[in-house]
């Protein structure tokens, strides 16, 4: 496999101690997956769907989802969960509070110094010098590392996938020196994985840790890269922001797409006098970036599953073979109908950023760099705010709506679950 298929030692970080919640048996449902973007602080909404996604289909004694992928703040999100499939409810509850403990004093650190040493970092990263990290960054990772070390069970992660409970995990990463994405992919016992023949991507299995993760959600200039093995890697979502192929590779049979961009969106007209705005151009070239591919990759899965479905009704089973042996060749893997189950944010989110702003700006207790940035976005559309307002209260209003939104579809989710075919929206 293409990119290094041997296994490194799973890190130790943030291990716990052996008084644990009772345990959930291993699932016998189908093989559902958990798809998660990436999207900065946006991803407090993710966590506010699954919460809403396991209030709408109530009490259980497994873990819905057994497949998880993600990228950036997805790939935290997707982590976390796949630690805690030994608890029937994923653990959502600590999640919640994670997020809600946010504080944009701790966590939005500026490090002037930094922002002015990123160039080199770039440099040492490309040339894979040593080093945990390519360097200094915008902002200081320590509250984010810490964050990721103390709430993520990297033990209960080995142990549920080891049992099964998590049939796979899967985190997607930007190398910095090729340019290709790199799917990190940890795998349970006796499950196959097909690798993607896409030359803009390479497959690595392995225990997921730490770094992996710091690494997918390290957004350029912001965050510093983090090496893995004698490769850096920055944030995956500049490349390959939905991972919703890997999450197919990995087995998954039906897929829940949660992406971070509302879909069918037209953005309002700005006044040209917004244009010329830093902060303004920032948050647009991100939407572009981490939002905009999104739309794409449902659209295609969208026709393939159209396409499956053709050939099913049409075609003889031995002429069907046929085929299924002959996209085998081509692609590596079988073309299959999965049923999806996508949400997607029914407000703007940056629109709550800019609202969230002008009500709590004044009573923070910043430095003068980050607070002239926070002033900056009131008077403008705050997408870019949307991505670096790491505060919990904001966090909270993500949640609240990402449980909304799944509650909304109380049940098209347990059509889905139960095998049913979606309901039409």
């Amino acid at each position: 496999m293409s990119g290094g298929d041997s296994a490194r030692p799973p890190e130790s970080h943030g291990s716990r101690g052996s008084m644990r919640p009772s345990i959930a048996p291993v699932s016998q449902e189908p093989r559902i997956g958990l798809v998660l973007s990436g999207g900065g602080m946006r991803g407090a909404y993710e966590a506010g769907v699954v919460e809403g996604i396991l209030a709408a289909l109530g009490e259980r004694r497994a873990s819905p989802f057994r497949v998880f992928a993600g990228t950036s703040v997805g790939a935290i999100n997707a982590t976390y969960l796949a630690a805690n499939t030994h608890l029937p409810d994923l653990g959502v509850a600590k999640l919640r509070e994670v997020w809600s403990q946010l504080a944009i004093e701790r966590h939005l650190r500026l490090d002037p110094l930094g922002f002015l040493s990123v160039q080199a970092g770039f440099r040492r990263a490309a040339h894979g010098r040593e080093g945990a990290t390519s360097g200094r960054s915008l902002l200081d990772p320590r509250a984010l590392e810490a964050l990721i070390g103390a709430h993520i069970d990297w033990q209960s992660l080995r142990e549920n996938v080891e049992a099964g409970r998590t049939l796979s995990l899967s985190v997607a990463a930007l190398d910095v020196a090729s340019g290709r994405t790199t799917v990190f992919t940890e795998l349970a016992p006796a499950m196959d994985y097909r690798p993607s023949r896409d030359p803009r991507r390479q497959s690595v299995l392995e225990p997921i840790g730490r770094d992996h993760v710091l690494a997918s959600a390290a957004i350029p200039v912001l965050f510093p890269a983090r090496r893995i093995g004698s490769t850096y890697y920055c944030d995956g979502g500049l490349r390959f922001n939905t991972p919703i192929s890997p999450a197919i590779r990995a087995g998954a049979e039906r897929l829940v797409v949660v992406t971070l961009g509302r879909r069918g969106q037209v953005e309002p007209e700005v006044s040209l006098a917004q244009y010329p705005s830093l902060l303004f151009l920032a948050g647009k070239v991100m939407n572009a970036l981490l939002l905009d591919p999104v739309v794409y990759d449902l659209a295609v899965l969208e026709r393939v599953n159209s396409l499956v479905e053709v050939l099913e009704r049409v075609l003889p089973s031995e002429r069907l073979a046929e085929v299924d042996r002959a996209l085998m060749d081509a692609r590596g893997t079988h073309y299959r109908r999965i049923e999806t189950l996508v949400f997607s944010p029914s407000e703007d989110l940056g629109a709550i950023a800019n609202d969230h702003l002008q009500h709590h700006l004044d009573s923070w207790q910043l430095r003068r760099i980050p607070r002239w940035l926070l002033n900056a976005a009131r008077s403008s559309q705050a997408d870019w705010a949307a991505y670096v307002l790491f505060e919990g209260g904001f966090a909270e209003r993500l949640m609240d709506l990402g449980r909304r939104d799944a509650l909304a579809r109380r049940d098209e989710i347990r059509c889905f679950f139960a095998g049913a075919r979606p309901l039409p929206v």
